[in-house]
């Protein structure tokens, strides 16, 4: 009786180890003794690399000189490390002051976008008036539209409010968003209701728990907001073309473009302009990657 009860436990913890294996062939076990990441990296990673290419021909091009730049067929690595194109940018007087022009609009956008998108998607989501339903589709539908047929309406505004070539052109038009207003609606939908009723009981108004709840627990949506403008705001060319006349208002997407010209393209300073311009890009998607993904995924916008 013994002997059976010791057999019958042999098997059975025989039979639980080959199914926690995979099967007696081994299964995810055995593939990831062969294969230490996930398959996906197999097609991820080529991928990854054709979209890293045009930022390393950038990063080559900005350190190689007029001449290489311009020869036929182009040189694909720098005979030598040449950082004329970054002197002669930082050697213009009016680059700081286009970079802080960038500066200044892109994080006042950003500032008012988190604030009002705030409030106009806390609106939408916890308060029910008339109409409601129809102004925000109606809002939505404004996303729909393209910049193309809203520029000579935007610009004749800020011509009448005396705006133009000034840094308020660029502002006034970014100071909230759509899209902002919808994905921390989206967002503010997903947190439950219960925290908010317990500080209304408490006295709370609307506003402090707005405040002190719910934008503290939706930091991953404040986040994406706060790129998302970033980069728009940041690399927007069309309309500073537009609303800017005076060389010491450009915007640094702006400022570059007069390294080109008719005859002759500083085509070094280009490449090392455009260099610097990334970086921030770059550094505010990486500092705000998990987020992004954390609010993408909450908010119900995925898939």
């Amino acid at each position: 009786m013994t002997t059976a009860t010791t057999t019958t436990t042999t098997a059975s913890s025989a039979a639980s180890s080959t199914a926690s294996s995979g099967g007696p062939s081994g299964g995810p076990a055995r593939r990831r003794r062969w294969l230490p990441f996930s398959g996906w990296h197999l097609l991820l990673a080529p991928l990854t690399a054709v979209f890293a290419i045009p930022l390393i021909w950038l990063v080559l091009s900005s350190v190689m000189s007029n001449a290489e730049i311009n020869r036929f067929p182009p040189a694909l690595w720098p005979s030598r490390i040449d950082l004329g194109g970054y002197r002669y940018v930082i050697g213009n007087a009016l680059f700081p002051r286009w970079f802080a022009n960038s500066l200044i609009v892109s994080a006042v956008a950003v500032a008012s976008n988190l604030l009002l998108g705030s409030l106009g998607g806390y609106a939408f989501a916890r308060m029910r008036f008339a109409g409601s339903r129809v102004l925000l589709a109606l809002m939505l539908a404004t996303m729909a539209i393209p910049f193309q047929l809203t520029m000579i309406p935007t610009f004749l505004v800020m011509k009448r409010l005396g705006l133009i070539d000034t840094l308020g052109a660029l502002i006034v038009p970014s100071l909230v968003t759509p899209f902002a207003v919808f994905l921390l609606r989206q967002f503010f939908l997903s947190l439950p209701r219960e925290l908010e009723e317990a500080a209304w009981i408490d006295g709370c108004s609307r506003l402090r728990v707005l405040f002190l709840i719910v934008l503290p627990l939706s930091r991953p949506a404040l986040s994406t907001v706060a790129v998302l403008t970033f980069l728009t705001t940041w690399n927007d060319l069309s309309w500073p073309l537009i609303a800017i006349n005076h060389d010491t208002q450009y915007t640094l997407q702006l400022g570059l473009t007069t390294f080109q010209g008719q005859h002759h393209t500083q085509w070094s300073a280009v490449m090392a302009g455009n260099v610097i311009t990334v970086l921030p890009v770059l550094l505010a998607f990486l500092f705000a990657q998990k987020s992004f993904i954390q609010s993408i995924t909450s908010s119900g916008l995925k898939g």
